[in-house]
């Protein structure tokens, strides 16, 4: 008997000297630098500190792995452990996470972080799709709310739309085109020169970004849409990996990306708020639009919402039951948030 429990000890010692050994690398196509790179480093340092420093993550910032329009395949290939992907850039692949991306009335950071969180962890059904793939959610990001500067002009209303020269986001940009505007292609850092030339009457985008990329110098009209956000992005991992780590790891992956969104919401929501305050000093006319106003574009929008149920229930998923549950979860912690204020605030 104590040679069987020696030997049993031993073989526990072995195991937890292996396991104080994994590396993990995370392959993110962003430098390293703003406010997701900070939530990043947030899920990183939180992982080690939930395994006691077992689990260390090598983060290959810029791309140095693979580039973000080959972050799906690259992750169920093992080029890295986990990382970082735009849904996006997959819409087949990514179909059920894409709902984070619809244009639904849902402009808060953290309520759409934590309601598409939610989603992703309780659908067995998107579940299976990633495992299909080789793939498991581990938490996600937010591009945070869609609004508009403009040059020369200011929407106020619906029908100022018409006849504009705009850079789109997504669903976003197609609404706008349906209330008349002039679609151009292009991508948010070509805005500011495209702005400045006359290319652009106005960009779609997010309040950080504009004041990261100095769009308040060539913009006089700042419109908060309060209408909805990007938020098909997050971290996913090898499928394999995942599965090979002890359930305790598992756990902890799981812990620190729930976590991750807060911290994201905490700093997305205050450099947001520094930023109309940056345009604000430099000249630009802050505009909030009429809630009728912004009705008429989530009523519009209601086309593409329509597609993408269709797009889902076409991928095997029931659209309208995870579109429900996903409103269910928006109102969910929208009234956690108005019970309880934001986590870092309680």
């Amino acid at each position: 008997m104590k040679l069987l429990t020696t030997t049993a000890a031993a073989l526990c010692l072995a195991a937890s000297a292996a396991f104080a050994q994994t590396t993990l690398i995370l392959g993110e196509a962003g430098p390293n630098r703003g406010a997701r790179a900070a939530a990043l480093q947030s899920f990183v340092d939180d992982l080690e500190a939930r395994t006691d420093g077992a689990v260390q993550v090598d983060v290959q910032w810029g791309g140095a792995l693979f580039k973000a329009n080959a972050a799906a395949g690259s992750i169920a290939d093992g080029v890295a452990d986990l990382g970082t992907v735009i849904g996006v850039y997959f819409p087949q692949e990514m179909i059920g996470y894409g709902i984070a991306d619809l244009p639904l009335r849902n402009a808060d950071a953290w309520v759409g972080m934590r309601a598409t969180d939610a989603l992703m962890r309780a659908s067995e059904a998107i579940e299976q799709q990633l495992a299909d793939q080789n793939l498991v959610y581990i938490g996600t990001f937010t591009t945070s709310a869609v609004n508009i500067g403009c040059k020369d002009a200011a929407i106020r209303s619906v029908d100022d739309i018409e006849g504009l020269k705009v850079r789109g986001v997504g669903a976003y940009g197609d609404t706008f085109k349906d209330f008349g505007a002039n679609m151009v292609a292009m991508s948010i850092y070509d805005a500011y020169q495209g702005l400045d030339t006359g290319l652009l009457d106005c960009s779609q985008g997010y309040s950080y970004a504009i004041a990261a990329l100095k769009q308040q110098e060539v913009i006089d009209s700042y419109t908060l849409l309060d209408w909805g956000q990007v938020g098909a992005l997050g971290i996913f991992m090898n499928k394999d990996m995942h599965d090979s780590l002890d359930p305790a790891v598992q756990a902890a992956l799981a812990e620190a990306g729930i976590a991750m969104a807060d911290t994201l919401g905490e700093l997305i929501t205050a450099d947001n708020a520094k930023a109309i305050e940056t345009m604000r000093e430099a000249g630009v006319e802050i505009i909030e639009l009429d809630a009728a106003e912004r009705d008429k574009l989530v009523a519009q929008g209601t086309r593409y919402v329509a597609q993408w149920v269709e797009r889902a229930n076409q991928s095997g998923l029931n659209g309208e039951t995870l579109l429900a549950e996903y409103e269910t979860l928006l109102t969910q912690f929208a009234d956690e948030r108005d019970a309880q204020g934001y986590p870092w605030e309680r």
